[in-house]
């Protein structure tokens, strides 16, 4: 059974921080990248980060460069997203993600293979 299981997420100042967990299994973790995906209410899903598996390239929006670090233990089968400066408009629900490096970049992001449940994350003033 193939699963994305988030954790990590919570109620944070703005300014602070958080780590996000992806542990994935089911599925062959070095054949897809692992993207982080956030949607805040009333808005459309955004892609914010990518990861590629087999190389390490990695991907930033633009909303979260310089900020946000992703990373990947291929022993856990897990991708981490580390969060700083955190901002009110960070606030989503984030998901991660498995399937192609560039549906993350371009979508659409139904194109994904894999998706989690999700995790909240809430940044407070």
């Amino acid at each position: 059974e193939v699963q994305l299981v988030e954790s990590g997420g919570g109620l944070v100042q703005a300014g602070g921080s958080l780590r996000l967990s992806c542990a994935a299994s089911g599925f062959t973790f070095d054949d897809y990248a692992i993207g982080w995906f956030r949607q805040a209410p009333g808005k459309e899903r955004e892609g914010v980060s990518c990861i590629s598996s087999s190389d390490g390239s990695t991907y930033y929006a633009d909303s979260v460069k310089g900020r946000f670090t992703i990373s990947s233990d291929n022993a856990k089968n897990t991708v981490y997203l580390q969060m700083n400066s955190l901002k009110l408009e960070d606030t989503a629900v984030y998901y991660c993600a498995a399937g192609s490096f560039y549906t993350v970049i371009a979508g659409p992001y139904n194109g994904m293979d894999y998706w989690g449940k999700g995790t909240l994350v809430t940044v407070s003033s």
